[in-house]
């Protein structure tokens, strides 16, 4: 009787309940039932394995992209003092040159200005004598 029901696709299970789909299918689709609540469980797993990741890679990023930002600045700074420097090394230079300039200038005045004090002391020197 088992048999002429299996041809109309009714079957018994090993606690004799009436079944619509063979046992062993039933068990093959029970165990990849299991196999696929394994598989998604897994696969959950990865996801968040993978998420950390993600944002462990992005809080690196941000920290890197802060770090290039400091060492941006810090070498525009450099920059900045160099041409600092440089400008105040052009002043200095300009000003020796405008001091130098300046104390020849005071010299040739010297020098003229002794060149008259011998005159007026040998004109004195003729008025006193010819007197």
């Amino acid at each position: 009787m088992a048999e002429s029901l299996a041809k109309h696709g009714i079957y018994f299970d090993e606690l004799n309940k009436i079944r619509v789909v063979e046992t062993e299918v039933s068990q093959q689709t029970n165990e990849l039932k299991e196999e696929c609540k394994d598989f998604v469980e897994k696969i959950s797993e990865f996801q968040k394995i993978a998420d950390g990741f993600i944002l462990m890679v992005d809080t690196l990023g941000k920290e890197v992209e802060k770090e290039k930002m400091k060492a941006i600045g810090a070498r525009n700074l450099l920059k900045s003092v160099s041409k600092q420097r440089e400008a105040e090394q052009q002043q200095l230079q300009a000003l020796i040159f405008e001091k130098t300039t300046e104390l020849e200038r005071l010299g040739v005045q010297l020098q003229s200005l002794h060149k008259t004090e011998m005159e007026q002391q040998e004109l004195i020197e003729q008025l006193v004598l010819h007197r």
